[in-house]
């Protein structure tokens, strides 16, 4: 026991290894003899997960600081930057389809792989596992909703292109920012719904993330330990911040390349890629909180964040990219509408008794993998 407590904090596994990764990236950049794009966008993966980890919890000490409701509102705002920073820079660079596939990729990502990793890991270690059934029930709804509001512009897509003179552009990103908005809305009506009329129900659920992330961070890091100072988070926030659009900048700039030496499409890159190294921080914190029994919090961790994404994330880059020559809609393509519908449905069915073991998390990720064979084999549509 002496020796575990001994142990320096530096030798215990952390993302915050992977911040070796930044000079390199900055090496394989600037330094004329080492550029290579290839090795350029893998490591600009690996350096973004700790910068997003540092983040993410810049957000949750602010939110300690804050108080409850208005901490909910600030992990329900920035618990998802890194992956919005990682998009804006995409969509800036015009790479319109790397920006839809890795919303995609993100919800998908987190409903079967962080919430599959976690119940099975949870589950290995626990029997049965329980959660809050009523708040679970109400964020799959919710998630339902959004999925068929992403459905709809594909359909009117395939539906008025049939008809002579029925789709044009123009018809199609007004549709799309109509939906937005309504999207956005809807965000807004949780945020009340979850934080102030009804936050009774979330109690062991969304409303405890803030702090069940607190104390992972006193157990598991002792850099992390003591509660910060707004200064220092609002410091350590926006620096990070920094940090994320550079090394964004960095990935985007090498997708392309990187791409076609891989042999992978930019849906690929999208689903699977960006959307795993967006979320790498969260994930983690979801299965610990899983080995932990805390489903309630794992649960919130992975439907909140898919719900933010197709709630928030999605509308908000559709806004941005009016700033940009190339606008962004929402009409996705027939796969990834399936994806995203397939996985919604999966887990409302998981989440729906209020329990979960082992198997149903292999289920969870079995559907991940195949979507990612999916992903992989489809052809490139340009």
């Amino acid at each position: 026991m002496s020796a575990t407590a001994q142990k320096p904090s530096w030798l215990k596994p952390s993302l915050d290894w992977l911040l070796v990764f930044i000079p390199v990236a900055f090496a394989l950049r600037y330094v004329p003899a080492w550029q290579n794009q290839t090795a350029l966008f893998i490591v600009s993966a690996l350096a973004i997960i700790p910068i997003a980890g540092w983040m993410g919890h810049a957000t949750e000490q602010l939110a300690h600081r804050m108080g409850e409701g208005i901490g909910g509102l600030l992990n329900a705002s920035f618990g998802n930057a890194a992956e919005l920073i990682i998009a804006l820079m995409a969509l800036r660079a015009g790479h319109i389809e790397v920006v839809k596939a890795s919303i995609t990729g993100s919800i998908i990502g987190n409903l079967l792989l962080v919430l599959g990793v976690s119940i099975f890991a949870g589950g290995v270690k626990y029997k049965h596992q329980r959660f809050n059934k009523t708040a679970a029930r109400s964020s799959c709804t919710a998630l339902i909703l959004a999925a068929i509001a992403l459905v709809i512009p594909t359909v009117f897509h395939h539906s008025a292109a049939q008809h002579p003179g029925g789709w044009t552009p123009a018809a199609e990103q007004n549709l799309s920012l109509a939906i937005a908005i309504v999207l956005i809305a809807t965000y807004g009506a949780m945020l009340v719904f979850s934080l102030v009329t009804h936050k009774q129900l979330f109690v062991g659920g969304e409303a405890d993330i803030t702090a069940a992330a607190a104390t992972e961070s006193t157990e598991d890091d002792d850099e992390h330990a003591a509660i910060w100072s707004v200064r220092k988070a609002v410091g350590v926030l926006l620096g990070a911040t920094v940090m994320v659009a550079w090394v964004s900048e960095l990935l985007v700039g090498a997708v392309e390349a990187a791409q076609h030496s891989l042999g992978v499409t930019e849906v690929f890159v999208g689903v699977i890629i960006v959307a795993i190294v967006g979320n790498a921080a969260e994930h983690s914190t979801a299965v610990t909180m899983a080995l932990k029994n805390k489903m309630d919090l794992s649960l919130g961790i992975a439907v909140g964040s898919s719900l933010q994404i197709a709630l928030f994330v999605a509308p908000v880059l559709v806004f941005a990219s009016y700033a940009f020559p190339h606008r962004m809609n929402l009409e996705f393509s027939l796969p990834e509408i399936a994806a995203v519908v397939m996985a919604a449905f999966v887990t409302d069915q998981i989440a729906g008794d209020g329990e979960s073991n082992w198997l149903e998390g292999v289920q969870l990720l079995a559907l991940y993998l195949i979507l990612g064979i999916l992903f992989y084999f489809l052809p490139a549509t340009h």
